[in-house]
């Protein structure tokens, strides 16, 4: 006696998709529920905006040290060339409008880097975004960082301390949702290495948050 197969639904005619659960549908509509917040002390935002420093063409970002004063550093890879940023200042302090073509994206290597610029030349630099790779998404004292698409496709970034979703923890209190890529795709988003930065990079903004004490007024970039 043979099995029946099981037919297949005729080309172009929609597949239901499963069921939410009653705890999925409480889970989303908590998500989406969650106002954009500012992130609590001790993080700062670098850049004056709500979101961050326009970067048209924004392809990925990458985390590297200052060799002088171990300040986190962020480099910009877009279709307009390279950039690198202070992480506390918002200030950028290198650009190379016009890379070798070999080295312009990091999809031309295995390990997806891009030479270094400025006071990092000479080195490379791990960049996450369109082409792959990602960022920490956790520090070492229990800061998390997590992506969630309760209404597909704009994406919400989230910081957290009760170690990620459910998050059944009071919101504003143990998380907290920090950005929202309304119009634009989100590219990347993590810690640097140092736990001390907050990277957020979408198609077209860079935002960051740092927990590097304010000197003065000028450690917020305007742009």
């Amino acid at each position: 006696m043979t099995k029946q197969n099981k037919e297949a639904p005729p080309a172009g005619q929609a597949v239901s998709e499963p069921v939410l659960s009653a705890y999925q549908r409480a889970l989303r509509d908590r998500l989406l529920a969650a106002p954009v917040v500012p992130p609590p002390a001790p993080w700062r935002p670098v850049f004056e905006y709500a979101y961050g420093v326009p970067v048209g063409g924004l392809l990925g970002i990458g985390f590297a040290s200052h060799p002088a004063s171990g300040r986190d550093l962020v480099m910009v890879i877009s279709h307009d060339g390279h950039g690198l940023f202070d992480a506390v200042t918002g200030e950028k302090i290198a650009r190379d409008r016009d890379p070798d073509p070999e080295d312009s994206t990091p999809d031309g290597v295995a390990d997806l880097t891009c030479p270094g610029l400025g006071p990092i030349a000479g080195s490379r630099v791990h960049i996450a975004g369109l082409f792959g790779g990602g960022l920490h998404t956790k520090a070492e004292d229990g800061w998390t960082l997590e992506a969630v698409t309760p209404a597909w496709p704009n994406d919400r970034v989230l910081l957290s301390v009760d170690g990620g979703l459910p998050h059944s923890g009071p919101y504003g209190e143990q998380w907290w949702h920090i950005f929202h890529a309304t119009y634009s795709e989100l590219r990347a988003f993590g810690f640097s290495p140092s736990g001390e930065t907050i990277a957020v990079a979408t198609s077209s903004d860079l935002s960051l948050w740092t927990r590097h004490p304010a000197r003065n007024n000028e450690d917020v970039a305007r742009r």
